[in-house]
């Protein structure tokens, strides 16, 4: 059985634009691999007339609604006392809850005293499935009535997201009375339209399972997504469409079901027992704050270093002033040099490097907006990338520190350093 899923999310600081609603953005995409529909998202201040209406109009286009936030121990946290009154039920009182939450403070906020308002977090709908937070003081609950499943959970993202995966997915799972299961290949080199041309007759000729493409900045997901009776059954319907997306799509496809193109490398440079640094001009550096985002970083990354100024990538990198003199700071050769610095500086086994011209205005020897070249220096010699990003400062400095990682990625898989296409 399809199953219409509708978000609603709660709180005036996301209607003022002062939060950003990561809550949505995760929901959807989790329900998704559910094999949910999500057709409508709404957003409702801290008014209990209108979040009771966004609620009435949902009752009658979703059987699963759920919302984020208003769960709070403040006067304008009502999630629960309206969405209890839209759907006929009272609010009583689980001692075991506020116990929970009285021990919360005792363990968590060093001994300091319970307001009393905080006890309006352990009311609950007559009747619901109470859904303990582990992660912070408000619960949330599930409860059924009037043909809808209705979820509440708590709108800080560090408690939304752990009760959602801990508690909501397996409720969710046994309405469907299936297993829902999906594959995420990750894929750099092509956009998404190039990618969405190559798959179009595919995609439209599957139905279990089904093959979606997903743009994120410089790169696209491709999401398999099958329904069976048991996870093997599930697994063995999506093993023939990633078998034919990798032979479509070969080494463009850079992993399965990872988050990202520096976690490869950084797993390779782990595998290998192999050290990477990093010189970075353009890109100020991304590429280093990347890796040191991932646990365990330290392993393989040895440092880094921004040399915007010719002066310092002269002084700190050794690059020859006849070079940036002839070439320009904006050229393969002073990138092929920074790199091949960036690795003797350091001690490293491999460096790569960033230099270009990210925007807004083309440079002083008139290279223009985009134009990027990326370098990776190796002890069989150093291997470069010219390339033409676009426009846009964020998107050229994102998509360079893209490329960073895929020729490290390439050079430890044996992988030929040029993308083809």
């Amino acid at each position: 059985m399809s199953h219409n899923a509708e978000l609603i999310s709660v709180g005036t600081e996301l209607l003022l634009g002062n939060i950003l609603n990561t809550d949505a953005r995760f929901l959807s995409r989790e329900l998704s691999k559910l094999g949910m529909n999500v057709y409508y998202q709404t957003v409702v201040g801290d008014n209990p007339e209108r979040l009771r209406r966004a609620v009435d109009i949902a009752k009658g286009r979703a059987d699963i609604i759920i919302t984020t936030g208003g769960l709070g121990p403040t006067c304008d946290d009502l999630t629960k006392q309206t969405l209890a009154a839209a759907f006929g039920k009272k609010l009583v009182f689980h001692e075991e809850s506020a116990e929970r939450i009285r021990d919360y403070f005792e363990q968590n906020l060093h001994g300091a005293p319970m307001p009393e308002n905080n006890l309006q977090q352990a009311m609950f709908p007559d009747g619901c499935v109470i859904l303990p937070n582990d992660w912070g003081t408000a619960p949330g609950c599930i409860f059924e009535a009037d043909g809808c499943h209705v979820v509440m959970l708590p709108g800080p993202p560090r408690e939304c997201e752990p009760m959602f995966c801990a508690h909501v997915v397996p409720y969710l799972q046994k309405l469907s009375g299936e297993t829902i299961r999906s594959r995420t290949l990750k894929l750099f080199g092509m956009g998404e339209s190039a990618v969405e041309a190559r798959l179009r007759d595919r995609m439209n000729a599957l139905t279990n399972p089904t093959l979606a493409p997903y743009a994120k900045t410089g790169e696209v997901e491709l999401r398999i997504t099958a329904k069976a009776e048991s996870d093997a059954e599930a697994d063995a319907l999506i093993a023939p469409v990633e078998e034919e997306v990798r032979a479509i799509f070969g080494d463009l496809i850079y992993g399965a079901d990872v988050d990202s193109l520096e976690e490869v490398v950084l797993a390779a440079l782990k595998e290998k027992g192999l050290t990477l640094s990093c010189a970075e001009s353009c890109t100020g550096g991304l590429i280093a704050k990347r890796l040191t985002d991932l646990p365990g970083a330290s392993a393989a990354f040895e440092g880094g270093a921004v040399t915007y100024w010719s002066e310092v990538k002269r002084g700190l990198l050794g690059v020859p002033q006849t070079l940036l003199d002839e070439k320009g700071a904006v050229s393969e050769e002073v990138a092929r040099a920074m790199a091949e610095g960036a690795r003797t500086v350091f001690g490293s086994d491999l460096a790569v490097s960033a230099t270009g011209v990210a925007g807004p205005d083309s440079d002083e020897r008139g290279n223009p907006v985009g134009l990027v070249y990326v370098a990776l220096a190796t002890p069989e010699g150093t291997f470069c990338r010219e390339l033409h990003l676009g426009q846009s400062r964020d998107r050229v400095r994102t998509t360079a520190a893209h490329h960073a990682f895929d020729m490290t990625r390439r050079y430890l898989a044996g992988l030929p350093s040029e993308l083809k296409v």
